[in-house]
């Protein structure tokens, strides 16, 4: 597979089923590197037949498609008019209108129970009258002005902007703020997988909301419940510290369902699947957990139909199986396992007809339904390439514990003969390699170049139940760096590994994990750094999520140097030997560009051969299509350079 391969695969998502359960309809984004942008149209899928067609063209960009309740009318967000606003297709026939005209376009949609209208998302000027405006005057400037340290986020300032929920009326007119506060409405971190709902009576509509006066230091996001004017705004979950979102009502509206993290300032405590009874409306009843004595989380979650079950994605040991939950005895079986990942899902009348995302480390995302694919908008691009299968491996790594990785092989694999090795390092750090098509880091594309490629989910990752990934914190350098040495040994031992040539490569902690490696082994004969933590200290001064850094490391760089300092791959720097490309962006404030900036500045003062790849326009992950050409073709052509015999550099990957 070359990246002129890899960049035609269409990607599939967000599968939505017709109350009627007849169809399916789904986003399909097509990357263009002509225009430099994803282009996404709206599909529609019989389930019965197969059939597929494409519904919407035309200027702009086409995603997030919903079903009227009444199962006529699709909505959708579209960029042809004004930015992302609200649209409307009948399909009964005519031509899609646009319902919504908000200055700074629609982010999320989500319908009313009586078709009548929608709540939407959207970004606004916060608060109106701002000190910068006024110091201006006539004269505009690009400036920035600000007192609360969450500013920014991802890769986008978020200073004198806040996001509200709207009410839209299907006929148009006067779009209402319904959460006009000094907050985030839903929050915009540490929120879950949709945090608007309307209660099916349409008397009560739940939100995730940060509330506290600083958020950027805790993760104390609540359910909120408001009347349908926004009226009467109260947390339901005020009593628990961590982070609760994805509010769902029960279609019946019995029942008012949310995830939760128990721990104060940690972003990946276990999600639980929490339900409190309604009454009269109102969600006033006992709190109880569905997902007591597991280990592991629920990811995203659905309500059946009847309202007798729920369908939840659980990560589990590198991929994604769906569960059934009986609802109230909880009792919870597993209904979609295998290979790959299994999401957003969607359950037909019957309760047991499932429709949902089905992904492989062989197969791009496509619609699945009754356990077999629905769309086939990769089957052409497919056709042709070898794509050997992914195969799991394990070992016993710190603590005792057993740890699990990937091998995967390159195309026309010949085991007589022996191939260097790109090892790859995830980030998070509480996150995982898993059974899945890489849109950024795809193991595939790695072993087309002739590499065997390996992953290693070092104690940190997700999926292997909460304890294994508590491990991580406060011990960033050793538990994983000896399960990602260990994995290393099992690796090099194979037969048709050459144990001379290997090569590490890995993003955010995994870039973090990539220069403690370069101060504390000498075994890769190269390194690729992305977004990489370099210096500790600085990083928790830069980050924009400071609960983040402070459960970490155990506190701020002021309470707890001490820990900063025993982590940080700055304080190793004199023994960095080894070959390595950083790449960084300007627009990462996750993990600030100033870190790679260092890290490059070290590796030459130390007269370690190193370069610098830097992207004006990206953050945390490269997306756009040109960029990510240029991103493949430099790190892979750097792995060749030091892995293989000598190859022409600049040629395209």
């Amino acid at each position: 597979m070359t990246f002129d391969d890899f960049i035609a695969m269409k990607a599939v998502g967000d599968p939505q089923l017709s109350p009627d359960g007849r169809w399916v309809a789904y986003a399909v984004a097509t990357p263009s590197l002509a225009d430099n942008r994803n282009v996404s149209r709206i599909w529609l899928a019989e389930v019965a037949t197969g059939a597929n067609h494409q519904l919407t063209q035309g200027p702009g960009s086409d995603r997030s498609p919903r079903w009227s309740p009444d199962g006529k009318t699709l909505a959708f967000l579209s960029t042809r008019q004004n930015g992302p606003q609200v649209w409307v297709l009948d399909l009964t026939g005519g031509e899609a209108r646009r319902v919504s005209n908000l200055s700074e376009g629609a982010g999320e949609l989500y319908w009313l129970p009586d078709g009548k209208g929608f709540l939407v998302v959207s970004d606004v000027k916060w608060p109106p009258q701002q000190e910068i405006d006024r110091r201006n005057g006539d004269y505009p400037t690009d400036a920035r002005l600000w007192t609360d340290v969450l500013w920014r986020h991802w890769d986008e300032f978020r200073a004198g902007r806040r996001q509200h929920v709207f009410h839209v009326d299907l006929a148009g007119g006067e779009p209402k703020d319904l959460t006009p506060v000094d907050h985030d409405v839903p929050a915009i971190a540490t929120g879950g997988d949709g945090d608007v709902a309307v209660s099916p009576d349409g008397r009560e509509i739940a939100v995730a909301m940060h509330g506290d006066a600083v958020v950027a230091d805790n993760t104390n996001v609540d359910v909120y419940v408001m009347a349908p004017d926004g009226g009467g705004l109260h947390a339901i979950t005020a009593d628990n510290k961590g982070a609760d979102n994805t509010p769902r009502y029960s279609p019946d509206g019995q029942w008012l369902s949310w995830l939760s993290m128990e721990r104060a300032g940690f972003e990946a405590d276990r999600l639980r699947l929490m339900m409190r009874r309604r009454t009269a409306g109102q969600s006033d009843g006992r709190m109880v957990e569905a997902t007591a004595g597991w280990t592991l989380s629920v990811g995203s979650y659905t309500w059946c139909p009847d309202s007798k079950c729920i369908y939840a994605v659980v990560e589990e040991r590198g991929r994604d199986n769906i569960y059934r939950i009986d609802v109230p005895t909880f009792r919870r079986t597993v209904v979609v396992s295998g290979n790959g990942l299994n999401t957003n899902v969607s359950v037909a009348a019957d309760g047991k007809t499932l429709v949902y995302l089905h992904q492989s480390d062989t197969q791009p995302p496509e619609v699945w339904a009754l356990g077999k694919p629905l769309s086939h908008q990769n089957d052409a691009a497919l056709a042709g390439l070898d794509l050997p299968p992914l195969a799991e491996y394990g070992f016993v790594g710190a603590l005792g514990d057993s740890v699990f990785g990937w091998l995967q092989k390159p195309p026309g694999f010949d085991p007589a003969k022996k191939y260097p090795v790109v090892y790859l390092i995830h980030g998070g750090p509480q996150g995982a390699w898993s059974d899945y098509w890489g849109s950024r880091w795809n193991y595939q594309l790695f072993a087309s170049r002739g590499y065997v490629v390996a992953a290693v989910n070092f104690h940190g990752s997700t999926g292997y139940g909460q304890k294994f990934t508590d491990a991580i914190s406060r011990h960033w350098g050793d538990y994983p760096y000896e399960d990602v040495m260990k994995g290393l040994d099992q690796v090099a031992r194979l037969p048709y590994v050459d144990s001379t040539r290997m090569g590490a490569a890995g993003a955010s902690y995994g870039g973090y994990m990539i220069y403690w490696i370069a101060g504390h082994t000498d075994r890769f004969k190269t390194l690729v750094d992305h977004d990489g933590v370099f210096n500790t200290v600085s990083m928790a001064g830069s980050t924009e999520e400071l609960w983040f850094t402070d459960w970490e490391f155990g506190g701020t760089p002021y309470q707890n140097r001490q820990l900063y300092e025993q982590w940080s791959p700055l304080n190793s720097v004199k023994n960095w030997k080894t070959p390595m490309l950083i790449v960084h962006s300007q627009l990462d404030y996750r993990v600030d560009l100033s870190e790679g900036y260092q890290a490059f500045t070290a590796l030459r003062r130390m007269g370690v051969p190193a370069k610098f790849l830097y992207f004006p326009d990206e953050g945390h992950w490269v997306l756009r299509p040109r960029n990510r050409r240029l991103w493949w073709g430099v790190v892979l052509d750097w792995l060749d350079q030091y892995l293989k015999p000598a190859r022409p550099v600049g040629a395209n990957p």
